[in-house]
């Protein structure tokens, strides 16, 4: 059966957040739909839906007209076998001492290794994109470098990775948190198929705001793989939970978006100790100092 999108971007979350709740109740109804901020400085928010059938694309200039959106473009996506296509794509990735790979290839973890098993159907933050391998070879540098964090956290985890790697690496335990209720079932069901459903305490949560969370700070290290808003809002708590010597890896940020995020936490307290750039993605290793 195939699958239809429909996007168009209008100016103001006010407005978008509205046209989005119109597009809801559109006839055909779509399947799913999406808002996000185009993060170029324009005041654009992009809004999108997901369609069994070919929208009614009367009723959709109707609906971009009324808000003052531009024309939706209609795309019919094809029919793929992601699982499979995934199988095919995703070859196993090398983040310093870590190896990121799926149950397929599984004969092929070097001697040595730590070894992070996440399934192909599970790809996002399988360690492919560059926020996730740059956060992987930010902790092996810290490893190397001798820092051992007893108390760690993965704020917005995702698959739970970041978590699985601090868990493999030290052997206590980590809160992995994500605001996406399925993410955190992900994150479950990863920890255990690594071994390590004892070791990664997956919690539902937005940023901070969770008792364990509260209750385990300070943390000797935070990971927070997310997007460049977000990271900001956060530095504040960042500086409250995190420890005096502690450590947080930041990613999800654009090049030339790590500046903003960088001026936030300096605000706050940290210091950069490391910046490293794969792609168009930057990770940034920080210090809380003492004193």
């Amino acid at each position: 059966m195939p699958t239809f999108t429909a996007l168009t971007t209008l100016p103001g979350q006010a407005a978008a957040e509205a046209f989005v709740e119109a597009l809801e109740r559109l006839e055909p109804e779509p399947t799913g739909v999406g808002i996000f901020e185009i993060e170029d400085g324009s005041g654009f928010w992009e809004v999108g839906g997901y369609f069994a059938e070919a929208p009614d694309a009367a009723a959709l200039d109707l609906l971009a007209a009324a808000f003052g959106a531009r024309t939706f473009v209609v795309s019919e996506v094809p029919e793929t076998d992601w699982v499979a296509h995934v199988k095919r794509e995703l070859a196993p990735v090398t983040a310093g001492r870590f190896f990121v790979y799926g149950s397929h290839d599984a004969g092929r973890v070097p001697e040595g290794a730590v070894a992070l098993l996440i399934e192909a159907a599970m790809a996002f933050g399988t360690g492919h994109h560059g926020t996730t391998k740059g956060c992987l070879q930010a902790l092996d540098r810290l490893v190397a470098a001798g820092v051992e964090a007893r108390i760690a956290a993965d704020i917005g985890c995702g698959t739970a990775v970041l978590a699985m790697a601090a868990a493999r690496i030290w052997g206590h335990p980590v809160l992995a948190s994500d605001i996406d209720p399925v993410a955190v079932e992900v994150a479950q069901a990863n920890a255990a198929a690594n071994g390590l459903a004892d070791k990664v305490i997956c919690l539902e949560a937005a940023g901070f705001d969770h008792p364990r969370l509260r209750e385990a700070a300070p943390f000797d290290l935070i990971f927070a793989n997310i997007l460049k808003g977000p990271l900001v809002e956060l530095a504040p708590d960042m500086a409250a939970t995190c420890a005096t010597g502690g450590h947080v890896i930041l990613s999800g940020l654009l090049n030339d978006q790590a500046e903003a995020v960088l001026t936030a936490y300096d605000a706050a307290g940290f210091g950069l100790c490391n910046r490293v750039e794969i792609g168009e993605w930057t990770t940034l290793t920080l210090l809380k100092p003492h004193g």
